[in-house]
């Protein structure tokens, strides 16, 4: 009897941005984002195989957008709506190949910036995972089920980080609107809504700290948001941050303090609100 064997081979390309370094499968980067404001015109990426096996990376430029809920989305370079960075930035190598618990760094290059217009430009440099050639030849199924199709999936992991250009002098703020207090349920626990607004000409980007407060009681730390973008030309991003449920909390009273802070300023306070209980 005949069996047709189909080989179907599922590329899961992910694309995150999270916390201090980014890590996607075996892959460490830092830092998690690079922005050229003229003081620099050369920036070094890191790249670390935290891993058992040797890893090699394909390094790019690709192009997202940012609805308002900080999904991600892929855009072509043809897109109206946005302004890429990668026409004015190189990077060498193109290509890395670490051993377990290797490091090697990128360096990145800001040219002909005396070309662009004042105004924000932004693409992200993505490190995408090549699978070694024994994982793409082999043969052993994965799944073989009556009709003879086999379905091989082989995830190929990929990492980006936002890569900015600022072109001119900052003038951008940001706010906080809407914030409001969801009760825990039967299925999920405590949680705040609210948004964060930017206004200017730059994106804003900071960390979320959720504090609970009982007058003359020291506050408790019951939520922490790092790397929080609103990037343009959006101009605000609905939050969603679940609480930490900590016994002895009575979120029938007291007040909820949200601070929006600017790590790369010493944390200095972008904008805070209340919600009370």
């Amino acid at each position: 009897m005949f069996y047709l064997r189909l080989r179907i081979c599922v590329i899961l390309i992910l694309a995150l941005v999270a916390v201090d370094s980014n890590a996607q499968g075996d892959l460490l980067i830092t830092p998690k984002r690079l922005v050229f404001d003229g003081s620099q015109r050369t920036q070094e990426v890191n790249l670390a195989n935290i891993g058992k096996d040797t890893a090699t990376y394909n390094i790019s430029f690709v192009q997202f957008k940012m609805d308002e809920n900080g999904i991600f989305s892929s855009i072509p370079d043809t897109d109206t709506t946005q302004k890429f960075a990668n026409k004015n930035l190189r990077f060498f190598p193109r290509t890395v190949t670490l051993a377990p618990h290797e490091a090697q760094s990128v360096k990145v290059q800001m040219i002909k910036s005396n070309e662009l217009s004042p105004g924000e430009y932004r693409s992200h440099l993505f490190f995408k995972n090549v699978l070694n050639k024994t994982a793409l030849g082999d043969d052993s199924p994965v799944n073989n089920n009556d009709t003879g199709i086999t379905v091989s999936i082989k995830p190929v992991y990929g990492i980006s980080i936002a890569t900015i250009i600022h072109i001119g002098e900052a003038n951008v703020s940001a706010s906080l609107s809407g914030a409001k207090f969801i009760k825990a349920g039967t299925i999920a626990g405590p949680s705040i809504q609210f948004k964060i607004n930017r206004s200017g000409n730059f994106s804003i980007y900071g960390d979320i700290k959720v504090n609970y407060v009982l007058p003359g009681e020291k506050p408790i730390e019951i939520a922490l948001m790092r790397g929080v973008a609103v990037y343009t030309p959006n101009l605000f991003r609905n939050i969603s941050l679940p609480l930490n449920n900590i016994p002895g909390i009575d979120f029938s009273k007291g007040v909820i303090h949200i601070e929006f802070t600017d790590p790369t300023r010493k944390n200095q306070r972008m904008s805070e609100i209340e919600i009370n209980l």
